[in-house]
């Protein structure tokens, strides 16, 4: 082994320990995957929600939400059995989430409590945890509590990340047609997302690629690490892993920011499938896979 070789492994280790931080030192994984949002170019969203395809290809739903502070969103939605993607088009959310090239993550609990248990490993690192209930409004004008949820900046450029734990209150409500807990303090994402998953392709997101400003990346790791993801550093970018959901954010100005590549588990294998969807192209297959670049 050549020398040179030698100093590029040492080097990856050092960046991957410099990077991980001390919540990698074997604490329990307290954050997963939840879902990912992005802000595309009308086209696309239209295409999106127009597509036949779609809605054989994942449990598909276009739906206008209600949530906190009377704030009200339309986003077109691709459901597995534990993630899901959110697509927003110019000006489908109020505010500067609803620009082209903004886009967000949702990192949720799958026990009822473990939220409490990220705060003290945020308040550990030197972190001051920002506390928000999302309410979710079923037309009655009585908002539920949805879940309970923790930012670490009020204000960011292009991406924000969280961390999120639903709540009982939603859970339990029969218009959230949400499943019955597997055990006490059940939260899981499997358990809120319904079964619909099984008679479509998509099973479930593996992948996803980000471009972030360095700000709003700065911002985000010490989230990435109290919640017990591996991660590692190469070329601007940082890598998170664990929890079945490959995460990539690569380091951009403003105006390159955004979603830029989804990854797909399938149900079954199927051959060779392109669909144009405005700007972004979904290839479904061969095999089990599927790619949407944007």
């Amino acid at each position: 082994m050549g020398i040179r070789r030698v100093f590029c492994m040492i080097l990856a280790v050092v960046l991957v320990v410099s990077v991980a931080g001390p919540a990698q030192a074997g604490e329990r994984q307290l954050l997963f995957y939840n879902h990912a949002w992005g802000t595309f170019d009308r086209a696309t969203a239209d295409a999106v929600e127009h597509s036949r395809y779609l809605r054989e290809f994942a449990d598909f739903e276009v739906r206008t939400t209600t949530g906190a502070d009377g704030k009200v969103w339309t986003g077109r939605y691709l459901r597995g059995r534990e993630t899901y993607l959110e697509v927003f088009g110019l000006g489908d959310v109020p505010g500067q989430d609803g620009e082209l090239g903004a886009a967000g993550l949702g990192l949720s609990t799958e026990r009822d409590g473990d939220i409490e248990k990220l705060k003290v490993r945020l308040r550990a690192a030197g972190e001051k945890p920002i506390d928000f209930l999302q309410t979710r409004d079923f037309g009655d004008g009585k908002p539920v509590p949805w879940f309970d949820s923790l930012f670490l900046v009020e204000k960011y450029e292009r991406f924000g990340a969280w961390a999120m734990e639903y709540r009982d209150e939603y859970m339990d409500d029969p218009r959230s047609k949400v499943g019955p807990a597997r055990f006490p303090g059940d939260v899981t994402r499997e358990r809120y997302l319904p079964d619909a998953y099984q008679d479509k392709l998509m099973r479930d997101i593996t992948f996803i690629r980000l471009a972030v400003t360095p700000s709003d990346l700065a911002d985000t790791l010490p989230l990435l690490r109290a919640g017990g993801f591996s991660l590692w550093t190469e070329d601007g970018s940082v890598t998170a892993t664990r929890g079945g959901t490959t995460m990539r954010f690569d380091e951009a100005p403003l105006g390159r920011t955004g979603l830029e590549r989804v990854e797909f588990a399938l149900n079954r294998v199927v051959g060779r499938h392109v669909e144009k969807l405005g700007t972004s192209t979904l290839v479904v297959g061969p095999g089990k896979r599927a790619v949407w670049t944007f």
